[in-house]
């Protein structure tokens, strides 16, 4: 019987060491596994994407840098060293806007775009700021960084913008600086 009690703690000695020494650390495992999902799925030096919608360019993005997370569950693309993008209207005017820094959500169709930032639009307007978020789907821009305008009909500073694309429809902030008024004659109800 004594036999069987010391055949049973050599058992039982020789089962925990092979567990103790079989065991991986699973938490560093994991964590690569997490990392490696965490890495980009490409990355590409001096490109060029053309966006086109039945067979009309929209715009083209030319950039240093593009780094691509399109392998993430909310997938996204860098540009850290900067980029421009050509934008087209129906009648091939162009609209040029320019960046530092951008990021563009994949399933928003949102540009988040960072570091003086320059809208040059086809109608002569000039916007810079130092943030602008650009919603692809709905042609709008935002921003809640000061910001300056310039065109032939206004000449200001103001925090937060919400405007279309062609600035026909705009609000911002606390506005600082000149917007030409037309004065349109009427007639007078005067007898």
């Amino acid at each position: 019987m004594e036999l069987q009690s010391s055949q049973l703690n050599y058992f039982l000695v020789a089962f925990f060491l092979i567990l103790t020494t079989a065991c991986v650390d699973t938490s560093s495992t994991a964590k690569k596994i997490v990392e490696d999902r965490q890495q980009p799925v490409g990355t590409a030096n001096n490109i060029r994407m053309v966006y086109t919608d039945s067979a009309r360019i929209q715009a083209i993005l030319t950039a240093p840098k593009h780094i691509d997370y399109t392998n993430l569950s909310f997938q996204y693309s860098l540009f850290p060293e900067g980029l421009k993008v050509v934008f087209y209207d129906l009648e091939g005017n162009e609209s040029e806007l320019r960046a530092d820094y951008g990021t563009l959500y994949n399933a928003t169709k949102l540009i988040d775009l960072k570091g003086n930032v320059e809208l040059l639009s086809s109608g002569g307007g000039i916007l810079k700021t130092n943030q602008l978020f650009w919603d692809a789907d709905a042609e709008w821009m935002f921003t809640e960084e000061p910001f300056t305008f310039q065109d032939d009909d206004y000449d200001f500073e103001a925090i937060r913008l919400d405007a279309d694309k062609e600035f026909t429809k705009f609000q911002t902030g606390k506005l600082l600086g000149t917007i030409k008024v037309s004065e349109e004659p009427t007639d007078s109800l005067v007898e």
